[in-house]
């Protein structure tokens, strides 16, 4: 298994990493802004524009979140051999990461919501980083679903394109005195 192999693997068994990976990029921009006094890209734009901007990003999240609905449906109309075995294997994996992204989805309009309550003409609570961080875990569970949905498409695409299964021949009893026959 290869080290990319095993990253990926770790990360689609824990969703807690996409938390810890949010914190990690909000916190360094932070870090950055406070030190060198520049970088806050959102103490820009006035107020009522900032307002503007986490309610359209909670409306834009949860119309994505609504796409992860359609991967879920895919996943549970499909019903060829490979993905029955990986729902059957798989299946606590799967439920955490489908029920990671919907919640997920919730958070982050949250944020958004509370950010926009919060800030004010000086943002004076700094709800741009709450922003920056709902929008930081959106981002990361967008990707999750993205390689979630192309994992079970391309499951589901063999599943469909393999040709059928032949039945088996018709059960002949006599098979044995046949082939006798022929190699005498």
């Amino acid at each position: 298994m290869s080290v990319r192999e095993s990253l990926v693997d770790r990360w689609s068994e824990a969703v807690w990493w996409d938390y810890a990976i949010a914190l990690l990029l909000v916190s360094g921009h932070v870090v950055a802004v406070r030190a060198s006094g520049r970088g806050d890209w959102l103490s820009w734009i006035d107020s009522e524009q900032r307002v503007s901007l986490y309610g359209t990003a909670a409306g834009v999240v949860s119309a994505i979140g609504g796409l992860s609905s359609i991967a879920i449906s895919i996943y549970l109309s499909s019903n060829g051999e490979r993905i029955r075995a990986v729902r059957r294997h798989y299946q606590d994996e799967l439920r955490r990461n489908w029920k990671a992204l919907l919640v997920a989805t919730a958070l982050v309009c949250m944020g958004c919501l509370v950010a926009q309550g919060l800030d004010d003409k000086a943002d004076s609570h700094s709800a741009r980083f709450l922003f920056e961080a709902s929008m930081s875990l959106a981002f990361i569970r967008f990707l999750r679903m993205l390689w979630l949905l192309d994992r079970m498409m391309a499951i589901n695409d063999r599943d469909q394109s393999d040709p059928p299964a032949r039945p088996a021949p018709r059960f002949d009893p006599d098979w044995r005195q046949r082939r006798r026959n022929r190699t005498a």
